[in-house]
Order: structure tokens, then sequence, then C-alpha cells
């Protein structure tokens, strides 16, 4: 059976076909951060966290609206339990800073031979934040600045922040699932494209550089990553050194996603370039079923292990796995998604997680046969009160991957 829809534009016709689909998207209002400062602060006040810190990175803009990129210089903001956020940063970052700024609040500057992390102590002294305070510090945070602030402030009690941060992160606003809907309709428009030009011969180099251009050409600024792997490449979850040549009779595995004002998306299809064998077709059948078989799962008040562990036992009844053993998925089901590619929760075995409404997560029980093929289909879902809610269709079929038949 040939392919419908692998192979049947040039590159050039391809691009041609795409078009700019970021017209009419809303990025996230002033009011929308104020909320979110404001449901952090109840569950800090619920949980004794007298404050946050807030390094430069997701969580920084998730709150503040400010985006900056974590370096070795320290960069972030005090979220008190109540009260105002306050900045720190270097002296010469205060017009870049203020050029980002959304959420007003005081910034606090160090010149580059002063100690950022004694202005810390010193901010939180003003803010009224006592010396021995409960103080969390973004999960993502570089070791050297949490030592950094535990040698300047020994007397404080440093906890992980990644409760305040997840408790709010993990449960995405109707403006949020919006910016990734239409993240993911990008993404999968640059997929039917990229299937429609391949041909013999081609590299995985020269389809990841088609992809950015794709990216690009529906209105994004290129990949946010891409991962193209040819035949028994695909078998490595994550890829491989070498680029490979396409040739009649591969799998073809293509990950890919881009960012929409900071929210990203992250999309995965496998199908055959040319006819596909009984055993392509065959664990290809597998990989989707175990996919349906973890959305179905997916109701409101179980838990993340629950939908792992659907995935996981069809694949057991059809004599894959079990649990991470190979021929089977050598990894989880699923991993949250948002302003980070992989955040909280995670569809992994024993998780506890309960689902609740707005949690987002990749479906993509991978199937790995080694020394042969992997075949990942990876579509993202997220929760309503009627339970799961696709982002993307899954895959059709194999030699229909786009359902163009």
């Amino acid at each position: 059976m040939t392919t419908i829809g692998i192979g049947t534009h040039s590159q050039q016709q391809a691009l041609d076909a795409l078009e700019d689909m970021t017209q009419g998207v809303n990025a996230i209002q002033y009011d929308e951060y104020l909320e979110r400062i404001a449901k952090a602060q109840r569950y800090m006040q619920q949980h004794g966290i007298d404050a946050i810190y807030l390094n430069a990175g997701t969580n920084l803009k998730y709150f503040t609206g400010m985006q900056w990129y974590a370096s070795e210089r320290l960069v972030g903001a005090i979220l008190p339990a109540s009260g105002t956020v306050e900045f720190i940063a270097p002296s010469f970052e205060i017009g870049s800073l203020l050029d980002y700024q959304v959420v007003e609040g005081p910034i606090n500057d160090w010149q580059e031979h002063q100690s950022p992390y004694a202005l810390f102590a010193q901010v939180l002294e003003k803010m009224g934040i006592s010396k021995n305070a409960t103080v969390g510090i973004d999960e993502s945070t570089a070791f050297f600045v949490a030592d950094g602030i535990r040698l300047e402030a020994p007397e404080l009690n440093l906890i992980n922040a990644q409760p305040v941060t997840a408790h709010c992160r993990m449960h995405k606003s109707d403006n949020e699932l919006a910016l990734i809907q239409r993240a993911m309709d990008m993404t999968l428009a640059v997929h039917k494209a990229t299937a429609s030009m391949l041909h013999e011969g081609i590299t995985t180099t020269e389809v990841e550089a088609f992809i950015n251009q794709a990216h690009k050409k529906v209105g994004a600024p290129g990949n946010y990553f891409c991962i193209v792997l040819f035949g028994k490449a695909s078998s490595f979850p994550h890829g491989v050194k070498e680029p490979q040549v396409l040739k009649k009779g591969d799998i073809v595995l293509v990950d890919t996603g881009c960012k929409l004002e900071g929210y990203l998306s992250d999309i995965t299809r496998t199908y055959v370039f040319g006819d596909a064998n009984e055993r392509q077709r065959t664990m290809w059948q597998h990989e989707k079923n175990a996919q349906l078989a973890a959305f179905e799962a997916a109701q409101i008040g179980k838990t993340c292990g629950d939908v792992d562990y659907a995935a996981r036992s069809y694949l057991a009844s059809v004599g894959l796995g079990p649990d991470y053993d190979l021929p089977g998925c050598p990894h989880r089901t699923g991993h949250g998604i948002g302003l980070d590619i992989h955040e909280w929760p995670y569809l992994v075995k024993d998780n506890p997680q309960h689902l609740a409404k707005g949690m987002c997560f990749s479906n993509e029980p991978m199937l790995v046969v080694p020394d042969e093929f992997g075949v990942r289909l990876e579509d993202h879902f997220y929760m309503t009160d009627q339970g799961p809610k696709w982002f993307t269709q899954p895959s059709h079929s194999i030699d229909d991957p786009f359902g163009l038949g």
C-alpha cells in the first residue's frame, strides 16, 4: 500500500502551502499575572512559606511576565507571601529589565564587585521577612545561586519552591490553553508539510533545516527543538550523533515543536517512507493502541500513575515489556507542557498526583524494537471537567498518518 501525503511535493511547494497562523493570538495579560501571584501567595500563607525566590527563566516569566534567561549573574525576584514582588539584578541591566518588566516592583541592584546574595538577604530584611524565615528557592535555580544565598543567610530555612510553582503552573488557564492549542496547530501543519517533501536520498539534516523554515513560515521564531530519525536510528528515543539518508522502507520519526508567546508545542509522528512491512504495521498499531489506552484512562480523579499503567498494561497484554523492558516502552508515558517543554505533572509509574482540570500532558508511550526501529506517536491532551481533550487528533494510520485519504 502506498503512503498518502508522503513525498508528493518539492520543498518549495511544501513551504508555499504554509501561511502565517499567528493572527488573533493574545499574549497573557497583566491581570492574569496578578492572579497567578495571588494564587501563589494564598498557597504560601496556607503552608507557612514566607517568600519564594524566582530565578531568571520560566518561573520568573510565569509570575511576573519578565522574560530573562539565567546566566552566571543573579537576576530574579522575591515573591513574598503578602506584599509586592521585588526584583534583584545587576545595575547595568536595569534599563533592559524595565523594558521587559510587566508586573511592577522595585529593582534592587548590585554592582559587579558586590555580592548579589548579600543583597538578597538585605532585601528580605527590607521586606519585613525575618532572618529565620522559610524561603522557597525556584527549583530551576543553579546550585551556585542557592549556595550563595545559603552562605549569606545561614539562618534561613531554605526549601524547594516547586510545591508553590507547580501548584500554580500545572493548572492552565483558558488563555494558556489557547496559546498551546495554536502552537500545536502550527507544528501539526509543519509535520504535514514535512512528510509531503520527503524523497529518497534526503538527509535528516536537510529535513531538520526544512522544519525550521516551515515553523518560521507559520509564524514561529523557528524550531524550539527538532529530532528527525530514519530507520534503525528511530530506536534511539532522542536520536543518534550521525545524520541518516532516507531510503524506501525506512521508518521516519519526526519530533518537533515551536514556541508561541512563550508556550510550547511538541508533536511526534512516525510513518514509513514507501510501503510498510508487516512488523512495522504491527508495532505501529500497538503504539497507537497504547496511546489510546492512556487517553481513555485519563479521567478526573484518577492519578498520573493510572494513565501510565493503562498504556503499559496494554503493551504487556501483547507481549511487549513488561515495565521498561524492550521491546516495549523504555520511558514514562508523558510529561506536562507549558512554558517548559517538560514540566509538572508527569505521567509516570506510581505518580499519585490526581488529574484535575487544566492539566496538560503529552501522550507518547514510545515503542522501541532494539536494532530495528522505534515508533513514537505523540499528541497532547488537556483535562476538562468531562475528561481529556486532544490538542491534536492522533495519527490516522501508518499509511495515512494525517488522515488525508
